[in-house]
C-alpha cells in the first residue's frame, strides 16, 4: 500500500504539497475513533489523498465529502468510489472552498492529515467560518502539535490561533513508518472541540484581535510594552496604558498570556480605537 498504489498510477509525492500519505490502518482507524464518527455524521476530509482514511470513513460516516487538491489523483480515488454515492470527491484547495457550498447546512466533522506548513491555515479558515465543524481531527507533526497545545509560559502565535476557537488535546503519537514516504518526524493526532457559544469575541472582530496578537509575537523576546508600540505604532507609554487597562504587567513577554489574557488586551485597545 502507498508506494504500490503510487507506482501504478505513475505518481510520484509531491514535496510542494507536503504529501506525507497515511497508510497504516491502525492510524487511520486512530484518527477515526477520535472523531467519534458514527453512522449519523457528516464528514469533510482534507486531503483524500489515495483514499484510504476515505475508505474506513465511508464504513463509518452517514456521508463523506472529501477534498483533494491533486489533480492526479483524482481519477483513482473517483474508480475507487464508484459504488459508493455517499462519499463525494471535490478537486479543490480547502482554503479557496466554502464549507456551506460544500455541505450544506448540517452539522459536520473534519477529518485531516496535513501538512505543518498549511496547518494553522486550514484551521483558521475552517473555525473562522459562518459554519464551522462540530469538531477536528488532524494528523501533523507532533513538535507543531505540542505546540498548539502549548500552555501559558510556552504560547505562541500558533497556540493562540487554534485555542482562540476550541480546546486542543493530542490524542496519540503515529511513527513514522505509518506513512509514504515516512516523514523524518514523529506525528500526532490533534483533536481541537471548538468553544460551544464560538470565539470569545465577535468573529468580524478576528482580524483585529490577530493583528494585536502578532504584532505582541513579532519580537518575542522583548517585553509586551514595546512589541505592541511597534507593531501597533505607537509609543510605549500608550502600550503600557493599555496593558494595565487589561490587568497585565507591561513587562511581560507575549509567551506568558493565555488566551483570555490577550482577549482582554485586544478589548482594552479596541475601546480606545486603535
Amino acid at each position: 500500500m502507498g508506494r504500490e498504489e503510487l507506482d501504478r498510477l505513475g505518481v510520484e509525492p509531491k514535496k510542494s504539497l507536503g504529501q506525507n500519505f497515511m497508510v497504516e490502518q491502525a492510524a487511520i482507524d486512530a484518527m477515526v475513533d477520535a472523531a467519534d464518527i458514527d453512522p449519523t455524521d457528516t464528514v469533510l476530509e482534507v486531503g483524500a489523498g489515495l483514499g484510504a482514511l476515505t475508505a474506513t470513513l465511508a464504513e463509518r460516516a452517514r456521508r463523506v465529502v472529501a477534498v483533494e487538491i491533486d489533480q492526479r489523483l483524482i481519477p483513482a480515488l473517483r474508480a475507487r468510489f464508484a459504488g459508493q454515492p455517499h462519499v463525494e470527491l471535490h478537486l479543490l484547495d480547502i482554503l479557496e472552498a466554502d464549507p456551506n457550498h460544500l455541505l450544506g447546512d448540517e452539522p459536520y466533522k473534519v477529518t485531516a492529515n496535513v501538512p505543518y506548513y498549511i496547518t494553522s491555515a486550514i484551521i483558521r479558515h475552517l473555525l473562522e467560518n459562518t459554519h464551522p465543524p462540530t469538531l477536528m481531527v488532524i494528523t501533523i507533526q507532533k513538535e507543531v502539535a505540542d505546540r498548539i497545545t502549548a500552555k501559558p509560559g510556552d504560547m505562541s502565535l500558533l497556540a493562540v490561533s487554534v485555542q482562540f476557537f476550541g480546546t486542543a488535546r493530542v490524542v496519540r503519537k503515529i511513527g513514522p513508518s505509518s506513512f509514504y514516504p515516512q516523514p523524518r518526524v514523529t506525528s500526532a493526532v490533534l483533536r481541537i472541540d471548538p468553544h460551544p457559544d464560538g470565539p470569545p469575541i465577535p468573529i468580524e472582530q478576528v482580524p483585529d484581535f490577530f493583528r494585536v496578537v502578532k504584532a505582541g509575537f513579532s519580537q518575542p523576546r522583548k517585553q509586551l510594552k514595546n512589541t505592541l508600540a511597534s507593531g501597533l505604532h505607537t509609543d510605549t507609554e500608550t502600550s503600557s496604558l493599555w496593558l494595565q487597562q487589561a490587568g497585565i504587567e507591561p513587562r511581560r513577554r507575549p509567551e506568558k498570556l493565555s488566551v483570555a489574557q490577550w482577549v482582554r488586551l485586544y478589548e482594552a485597545i479596541h475601546s480606545h480605537g486603535a
